[in-house]
């Protein structure tokens, strides 16, 4: 299983799941990351957190710690 923090910069993903659940899994998904969407990752911080990806055509910064709990193919 791959999560969404393994993808690498440049790289396109497509959601297969999310992992959390209640206020945590409701807010991924609020942000439009729900299965079937491409998410393509454009940028890591310097350290590594965040990292900046593009969703149905707009950006986000998401933690690292969230990017683990969704699942990509």
């Amino acid at each position: 299983m791959h999560t969404l923090k393994d993808v690498p910069c440049g790289a396109t993903a497509r959601v297969r799941g999310i992992s959390g659940t209640g206020a945590l899994r409701r807010r991924i998904m609020d942000m439009g990351i729900v299965k079937g969407v491409d998410i393509h990752v454009r940028k890591l911080a310097p350290l590594g957190d965040p990292l900046e990806v593009t969703v149905r055509g707009y950006e986000l910064s998401l933690r690292k710690g969230d990017a683990a709990l969704i699942e990509v193919e």
